[in-house]
């Protein structure tokens, strides 16, 4: 080969690989994930970061107007504010703020810690304060002994309308 001829195919190789890097920053931006995240104590969010770094995902916390104590997550204490809560399926626990951009993303993650075998209540408020139509709804929890599959299935029964994805527990 002639160096016209080197030269010629290490541009053509350099503009081939500029292209198809190109490409795969537009499919990267047109294919955003979010992970959205309750958590409780910490462990959730600590989950929720490795997802989100895995994912190359934004992150967005799922915070409660009124923070949980200690007492109200007390599961053994009949009387306690999460109990209530997850015996009364209608209980929606108010959340600061919302997702302002959520219809930038096309696959949404939520986490939480699995309560009473499926999702505490406030990821339901999350859900219904957001339109998720139109994204792959993924979950992922939490959990000292339950598995994420009951959770996951109980959120397909509530919300059928929405397209749902792979479910994980990360512990």
């Amino acid at each position: 080969m002639n160096r016209l001829s080197i030269i010629i195919c290490t541009v053509a190789m350099l503009f081939s690989t500029t292209a198809c890097a190109q490409n795969r920053k537009e499919n990267k931006e047109m294919k955003r994930t979010l992970v959205a995240y309750f958590s409780a104590t910490g462990t959730t969010k600590r989950a929720a970061q490795q997802l989100a770094k895995e994912k190359d995902a934004d992150l967005f916390e799922i915070v409660p107007a009124v923070p949980y104590t200690a007492a109200d997550l007390d599961w053994r204490d009949k009387s306690s504010r999460s109990t209530l809560e997850m015996k009364d399926k209608s209980s929606r626990p108010a959340i600061k703020g919302t997702c302002a951009n959520m219809a930038d993303y096309d696959t949404v993650w939520i986490g939480f810690p699995v309560w009473w075998y499926t999702a505490p209540t406030i990821i339901n408020t999350f859900i219904e304060a957001h339109d998720l139509s139109g994204k792959t709804i993924c979950v992922f929890a939490t959990s000292g002994g339950s598995g994420v599959s009951g959770s996951a299935n109980d959120l397909k029964k509530a919300y059928p309308q929405y397209k749902w994805g792979e479910s994980r527990l990360l512990n």
